[in-house]
């Protein structure tokens, strides 16, 4: 039951932390910065681009920022020993 706890608390901590985590990705003069509870914070467009490139740029800069985000967050989890055995 302590180990139980002791996780919690662990997860909470490292949750926490994430929150303060920042993550920016930039491409064709898009902008895009992403928290780490992977909610967009800012978009900076680029107004030379067309739509459909902008879209394009705008997609791939928040997957980007995401699986960086992720990343980060499952490095963390390791290193504090949450996921043993995954």
């Amino acid at each position: 039951m302590f180990d139980q706890l002791k996780q919690i608390q662990e997860m909470k901590r490292i949750q926490d932390a994430m929150k303060q985590e920042h993550e920016t990705v930039q491409k064709k003069g898009i902008t895009v910065t992403v928290n780490g509870t992977l909610e967009v914070e800012r978009i900076t467009l680029n107004p030379a681009l067309s739509p459909a490139e902008a879209e394009r740029a705008l997609v791939e800069c928040i997957n980007d920022a995401n699986k960086s985000l992720q990343k980060r967050l499952a490095k963390t989890m390791m290193g504090s020993g949450m996921l043993k055995g995954f």
